[in-house]
């Protein structure tokens, strides 16, 4: 296969274009300094970015910005597949075959035997096949001589996750050998337990302001365990309580322009008379639509 280069890109189907692009950006004395210099680690956070602006954009109901934003993050994973190229470890079309294999070995009952189509999804099958997989994970470390890290229950879940993502997770993890209240009943209980403690060093007027933050985490944590209680995800119920507070407080921006004021000039109550009627719009939307 003759070597890649600028001048016979144009040749290349657009998947295989793209795996070229990333190559001669990485070339030395051709390609960009800076995606040269870059590893694994210093491109991990634009890997990250990149998928809450691809979220951003399924928000947005943005089709145009969406196709733009999941270039961005494909991008992302042909990065990291290129360095791994480089270093010998893999390459992009082993991360495909991957994949692919996981999706086709996670849905028996689509693409398994006609017996298991049949069949179709089993309580618990899910859960099993990743089971299974992890094995097979362990036993392939030990064919090429790697002893693997001893993992416990939670460090499967990843301590890079936004945290109250990871709250819910590890939560969820525990649950699954019993290590979790019955109902949400216990969990409100534990909430106001958690909130007094926080409040008596609040009020305390504590200068320890580690232990302000460690009580401030306990009461978060705690209301993560209730949403996931209520079959809720907290980080769609924040995001929810996120957009109302950005609506509502361009409503208070809207009402200082229309009095032809500076925002910092409006005093606290009028600011929170504006929040209010904002608030009572809501409410009569809301009662419009049931």
């Amino acid at each position: 296969m003759s070597k890649t280069t600028p001048e016979n890109l144009e040749a290349s189907s657009q998947i295989q274009r793209l795996l070229e692009v990333m190559e001669i950006l990485r070339t030395p004395e051709i390609g960009c300094p800076w995606d040269i210099e870059q590893d694994f680690a210093s491109i991990s956070p634009y890997t990250i970015e990149e998928a809450y602006e691809v979220a951003q954009a399924i928000a947005n109901d943005d089709m145009l910005e969406l196709k733009e934003e999941l270039g961005d993050l494909l991008l992302q994973v042909v990065y990291h597949a290129q360095i791994a190229k480089e270093q010998q470890a893999f390459d992009f079309e082993d991360v495909v075959y991957a994949i692919c294999k996981k999706m086709i070995g996670r849905h028996p009952h689509v693409f398994g035997t006609q017996e298991q189509r049949k069949a179709g999804m089993q309580k618990g099958m899910w859960q099993a096949i990743k089971a299974k997989e992890k094995q097979a994970k362990l036993q392939e470390l030990e064919r090429r001589g790697i002893t693997p890290r001893k993992q416990g229950l939670l460090d499967e879940v990843p301590s890079t996750f936004p945290a109250l993502l990871e709250a819910e997770k590890l939560q969820r993890h525990a649950s699954t050998v019993g290590f979790d209240w019955g109902e949400a009943a216990p969990v409100l209980a534990k909430i106001r337990e958690e909130i007094t403690e926080l409040e008596e060093e609040v009020v305390a007027n504590s200068p320890d302001r580690d232990c302000i933050e460690a009580e401030l985490g306990d009461v978060l944590f705690a209301v993560a365990n209730l949403a996931r209680h209520l079959d809720i995800l907290p980080e769609a119920a924040l995001k929810r309580t996120n957009e109302k507070f950005r609506k509502r407080f361009a409503h208070i921006e809207a009402g200082a322009k229309q009095q032809k004021r500076p925002l910092n000039d409006l005093s606290l109550e009028e600011m929170e008379e504006l929040w209010q009627a904002a608030k009572a719009f809501d409410l009569r939307k809301t009662a419009h639509r049931r």
